[in-house]
């Protein structure tokens, strides 16, 4: 495995932790900050749980917790939104 600094390099999981006040959403958008700079060879998954091992004992009802918890999530797959049914007027 790594360590915390080699998948923090920023410090922005450590920072959201000690930001008083901070919201969810707030906690979401340094999550996207550090997922958008991941290395392309890493498995995401993998350091998302790093991390939340380390800081989600401590402080399991964090708003930074909750978001690295949902990172753990498998994303369900994309459901069709359309098709030709949706694009054609029905014929009368």
């Amino acid at each position: 495995m790594t360590d915390l600094k080699t998948i923090d390099k920023r410090g922005l999981f450590a920072d959201s932790y000690i930001i008083e006040g901070i919201t969810e959403g707030e906690c979401r958008s340094i999550f996207l900050d550090w997922a958008i700079g991941l290395p392309q060879n890493q498995n995401p998954q993998e350091w998302v749980a790093f991390v939340l091992d380390h800081y989600g004992p401590k402080d399991p009802d964090h708003p930074m917790t909750k978001v690295l918890r949902e990172g753990l999530e498998k994303p369900s797959a994309p459901k069709r939104r359309g098709g030709r049914a949706t694009r054609v007027p029905a014929q009368q």
